[in-house]
């Protein structure tokens, strides 16, 4: 069995303490901290393009051992997709069970009838799909990263075609008509669009071919300094593109368009180099990054897990106020500490820090939970 690389544990890691720390604001936080209301590119809206970057390099990684099935692929994919609907899922059980006002046809109309199908995981399971069956029908590098420029030429022409005088319109978009067929207008996040909806997977399939190729770089026998110049070089050329590509295009993860993908790519790159520089050889910032490395160890697990537990303390009642036990330790603890800003991110961090010790514990004990 091939030794884990820890520089992309560590990427993972940072991926998923991105969202566990911002996943759940209980009120207004600092606005770098926010997704932009539609254009823009602020902290969190790193996070997801990271992991589908890092999940593309762990398939690499993962095939250069043993190249899988396509019913294993469909498998996994199926699994991924059932975990991330029976999220969409779980408020509405939960409300069946609390909520003694909630009834079975309150639920066959909001769970059934307009609840969403689309979320983070299913996105991740479907570019994981693609991307996986596109390296396996390409295999060289070269093939692989055509493929990626092609999928973000398509997502983007697609935009311009379909509405040539206001391309990135938030209520007249392609994305938001191929959404209307599918999962239909009654399934998706809001009317106007869904973030995670399947026009985006284009793009989002692109993030997971250019992790693809950084894994592949990974497990190559060049040396440590040949591997960090590549991954600099790749970085700051997709940083350009990306940045050339935004005269066009907006950059925004509600449609996850192609500067927004080349963007995260090239950010993607160069954080991989920068930690392949800092942890080769250094105790002291292996000590400092091992949290990273815990989480990343089990990223997939955790997030679930965080976004489960975030649903359960929202809806159970305290008899007090709406958003249950979550928001009730807010108002108890940071609420209004210096300023609104202040209390709201640091309960977020406070959080985060509680997963630390889970994800120790399973580091230590060598538990690994693949989703």
């Amino acid at each position: 069995m091939t030794k884990r690389i820890y520089s992309l544990d560590v990427l993972r890691g940072v991926a998923i303490a991105i969202m566990l720390f911002l996943d759940g604001p209980p009120d207004k936080i600092y606005t770098i901290l926010e997704h932009p209301q539609w254009a823009g590119l602020t902290v969190p809206d790193v996070a997801l393009p990271m992991f589908a970057f890092a999940m593309g390099a762990g398939a690499a990684i993962s095939m250069s051992r043993r190249e899988p099935s396509i019913k294993r692929i469909l498998k996994r994919t199926a699994f991924m997709f059932a975990i991330g609907v029976l999220l969409e899922l779980e408020p509405f059980i939960l409300l069946m069970i609390f909520d003694g006002d909630f009834t079975a046809a309150d639920f066959l109309e909001k769970a059934i009838i307009h609840g969403r199908l689309f979320g983070i995981i299913q996105r991740l399971a479907i570019t994981y799909a693609l991307g996986v069956f596109i390296a396996l029908a390409i295999k060289n590098n070269r093939g692989i990263l055509l493929a990626a420029i092609v999928l973000l030429i398509v997502s983007s022409a697609g935009y311009h075609l379909y509405a040539p005088e206001n391309p990135f319109d938030e209520a007249h978009n392609i994305s938001q008509a191929v959404d209307y067929i599918f999962p239909g207008v009654n399934h998706i996040y809001r009317p106007t669009h869904d973030p995670e909806g399947l026009y985006g997977c284009l793009a989002g399939t692109a993030s997971v071919l250019f992790g693809f190729l950084a894994g592949k770089i990974l497990i190559d026998n060049a040396a440590l300094r040949d591997k960090i110049f590549i991954f600099c070089a790749a970085g700051v050329i997709l940083l350009i593109a990306g940045g050339v590509w935004s005269e066009f295009d907006i950059i925004t993860k509600k449609l996850w368009t192609t500067p927004y993908a080349l963007i995260n790519a090239g950010l993607d790159f160069l954080l991989l180099a920068l930690f392949m520089k800092i942890l080769d050889g250094s105790t002291v910032a292996k000590k400092i990054s091992h949290p990273f490395g815990a989480l990343g160890t089990n990223p997939l697990f955790f997030y679930v897990m965080n976004n489960a537990l975030l649903t359960f303390l929202y809806v159970i009642p305290d008899g007090k106020s709406f958003g249950g036990v979550y928001l009730q330790a807010y108002y108890n603890t940071t609420q209004g500490l210096i300023s609104t800003e202040f209390g709201a991110t640091l309960f977020c961090a406070i959080w985060a820090l509680l997963w630390l010790p889970i994800s120790e514990i399973f580091y230590r004990r060598g538990i690994i939970i693949k989703l």
